[in-house]
């Protein structure tokens, strides 16, 4: 379907696709096997400008909107989810500055980011803390110029290879969620270090591991936003970056399709090939329909946030929701498509099945995102009696 993109936009689609096609996928199989971080792939994209999409211009960026980045990661979820997951990680890393930062906290750490220099990430789950932030453990208590903070978070996306991390700490317990905070966390600072690399299912190129701070002390102009305003910092965060995970889904379960159903054309049995049977060509229909349908849907879902930025939590859960479960509907029908030749791993939609997987939980369980979905009507409807 031709959804009028713009001249810049097409541009963005078509340097993904291009990197995607020539970068990611012939490394792809290598970097699973390997759980290889792909910096090279990504310093091609840095290379590309594809780092300052979400950046406004004035700190080095493109300016881009929710649009522009979705349109980005849907071309790279075709190839390879995990090298995607390490590419909107960073962005995710950023967007708590640019949404509650200090200008001088922008400009030190975004022109970085956007030309590729540097990497971030977001540091907000915890043993006990995930769905439910108020589980935080981690602290920052003001010591003087500084602020001293304890704790671990778990499951950190680009762990390790990232040099800016945005972390959200306790403040003051007696407040709840209000007293929770973000900071910024450089890589070297005194007290903080990372875990090893957790062995994972699926989107084994990103790196994932623990944060670590044991008397970390940081300046404290670190602090992002004012006191006790870290919760509202996170929503606005994960609001802003669920529609890129929708992306990821819609260009993984088009990179199944596609697989499935050029097996489909070369797969003979009983005389023809088994894309002339109608239980086959039903089930790629109704992967060919699915995909279609969450495409619309997240973009539209994009172009209601550029426009309603204040008005962004429904259809963001909505978007996450449907394209994900799509996602791993489609990358399951395409194992099933291939028999048992999708099944062995020198076929790419065993990868994808398996990674297709974490799309329903990180960034926010499916389900919790139903109940934000649930939790929004509610309130309409309250609205209109």
């Amino acid at each position: 379907m031709d959804y009028f993109l713009s001249e810049e936009q097409q541009m963005i689609v078509d340097i993904a696709r291009q990197i995607t096609d020539e970068k990611i996928v012939p490394k792809r199989a290598e970097l699973d096997e390997k759980h290889q971080f792909p910096r090279e792939i990504l310093n091609e994209m840095a290379r590309a400008d594809l780092f300052g999409v979400p950046i406004p211009e004035e700190y080095g960026g493109f300016g881009g909107g929710c649009l522009d980045i979705v349109l980005a990661l849907e071309q790279l979820g075709r190839g390879c989810i995990g090298v995607g997951t390490a590419f909107a990680a960073s962005s995710l890393g950023i967007y708590p500055i640019l949404i509650s930062g200090t200008e001088e906290q922008k400009r030190k750490y975004l022109p970085d980011v956007a030309s590729g220099k540097k990497f971030a990430a977001f540091g907000l789950t915890e043993a006990n803390a995930g769905s439910d932030a108020s589980g935080i453990q981690t602290t920052a208590v003001q010591d003087g110029d500084e602020w001293v903070l304890n704790g671990t978070k778990q499951w950190i996306t680009n762990g390790g290879e990232a040099q800016i991390y945005t972390i959200v700490a306790i403040t003051d317990r007696s407040k709840g969620a209000r007293g929770a905070s973000m900071f910024i966390i450089e890589e070297g600072d005194a007290g903080f270090s990372c875990g090893s690399k957790e062995k994972k299912m699926g989107i084994r190129a990103s790196s994932t591991t623990e944060l670590i701070f044991k008397d970390c002390r940081i300046p404290k102009d670190r602090i992002i936003g004012r006191r006790g305003t870290g919760f509202i910092t996170v929503m606005k965060t994960l609001d802003s970056s669920r529609p890129g995970i929708a992306a990821l889904g819609v260009g993984l379960a088009q990179g199944a399709l596609d697989e499935a159903a050029r097996y489909a054309k070369q797969r003979v049995q009983f005389g023809k090939p088994i894309m002339a049977f109608q239980a086959v060509q039903h089930m790629l229909a109704d992967m060919a329909i699915g995909i279609e349908a969450a495409r619309a849907l997240c973009y539209g879902a994009a172009k209601h946030i550029d426009a309603h930025p204040e008005d962004m939590s429904k259809v963001s859960s909505m978007c996450k929701v449907f394209a994900t479960d799509t996602a791993m509907k489609v990358t399951t029908d395409a194992v099933q498509v291939m028999g048992g030749y999708g099944y062995m791993c020198e076929y790419p939609v065993e990868k994808m099945m398996r990674d297709a997987k974490i799309l329903q939980i990180y960034e926010g369980t499916n389900q919790i995102q139903r109940n934000v979905v649930g939790q929004e009507l509610n309130k309409e409807y309250a609205r209109k009696k």
